[in-house]
């Protein structure tokens, strides 16, 4: 019987030498299939084996899918697969923007998460992310209110990754920690998913409901063994605070695990950059100078280190737009106030101390294509 690698199960037996670019058989006949042999015709790409109609132990082997089936699911996911190998970072972020409220909307309490999926969403968006000097100056432009919850759940993991990597983590940890902010906010999916859509400011009641969903989160990959404990703590502590005011917890300092604290940076920077149905999106700067200022004390000064050295990358001669409109060239940067250089103006050529108007910020940086 002819079947593909991927019907097979442990006690087939082969009837057939299996060969690939080799010599000498890959798996020989009369070789009693184990899982480490699926292993390897997967990796060969071995279409198909010549296998007994009954196992090594007498039971009849049961086919629960036809190969046509099989090999039709293989040429479209290798079709998809080529057609992506020039997408850029926008196709990817969109694409798993989508894919994830595909996801998610069909949603109820009896849903088991599939992290299997998941990862695969994540890993080329998060290779492509953390590699992009633009991608935190960029990101709140994708995202609009009526799916800012879905865009949340996919950009939060990349800014997370973005600032692990310049914090120097590990490859599997960058990844561990992306998935973590990825799943931080399922938890609302479970009971509380209509105050994310809510086209108005929380009351003081539907926030307490909010602050519940760190432990919704948790609860939905608790039991999962496939989960790392660091994952597991992220989800449950990102909206924890270092001076104890943060929730569920309210845990302090060194009890919070280093990936929510990165993941609360990341968290709070997408959540205020990005439009919302209450308000309007804001500048990257203007946040940033808001973290300077208004969660000092509460969130890790190098992580926000770590992001504001990652946006501010000005130097003498960077075109920006300020927020009245004005466009002009940057000729002097203060490292005390970064986010305040001196500008000249194009208008009038005039030099623009933007540290004397604390009303008006950079709005954006006009990169050249």
């Amino acid at each position: 019987m002819r079947v593909h690698p991927k019907q097979l199960i442990p006690g087939c037996l082969i009837l057939k030498d299996v060969m690939g670019k080799t010599v000498h058989p890959i798996i020989p006949r009369n070789s009693v299939v184990e899982p480490i042999h699926i292993s390897v015709l997967h990796k060969f790409q071995v279409p198909y084996v010549e296998v007994a109609t009954k196992l090594v132990n007498g039971d009849p082997f049961k086919v629960d899918t036809s190969v046509e089936a099989i090999e039709k699911e293989d040429q479209e996911k290798q079709q998809e697969e080529s057609e992506t190998v020039s997408w850029s970072f926008f196709d990817y972020y969109v694409d798993r923007v989508k894919k994830t409220k595909e996801l998610f909307e069909g949603w109820n309490k009896q849903s088991t998460l599939n992290i299997s999926y998941i990862r695969e969403l994540l890993f080329p968006l998060i290779q492509i992310g953390e590699n992009l000097p633009k991608v935190l100056l960029e990101l709140h432009h994708y995202t609009n209110k009526q799916d800012y919850f879905f865009h949340h759940i996919v950009a939060t993991p990349v800014i997370a990754a973005f600032l692990a990597k310049k914090m120097k983590y590990d490859k599997n940890e960058r990844f561990q920690i992306a998935l973590a902010a990825y799943l931080s906010d399922l938890g609302m999916l479970m009971e509380e998913k209509h105050l994310y859509f809510k086209d108005g400011v929380l009351t003081e009641e539907e926030y307490e409901r909010v602050q519940k969903h760190p432990i919704l989160s948790y609860r939905l990959i608790d039991d999962l063994p496939y989960v790392s404990k660091n994952v597991k703590l992220g989800v449950l502590q990102h909206h924890e605070r270092l001076d104890g005011s943060g929730y569920p917890l309210g845990v302090m300092n060194e009890k919070i695990h280093p990936f929510a604290k990165i993941i609360a940076v990341s968290d709070i920077f997408h959540a205020m950059t990005s439009e919302r149905f209450y308000r309007k999106k804001q500048s990257p700067f203007k946040v940033i100078e808001e973290l300077l200022n208004r969660q000092f004390g509460k969130l890790d000064m190098k992580i926000v280190d770590t992001l504001v050295d990652s946006i501010v990358f000005f130097s003498s001669g960077t075109k920006v737009r300020i927020s009245n409109n004005e466009t002009g060239t940057i000729v002097f940067i203060d490292q005390k106030n970064p986010t305040r250089p001196l500008i000249r103006l194009d208008s009038t050529q005039e030099i623009f101390n933007l540290n004397e108007h604390s009303d008006l910020y950079i709005d954006e940086v006009l990169m050249k294509d």
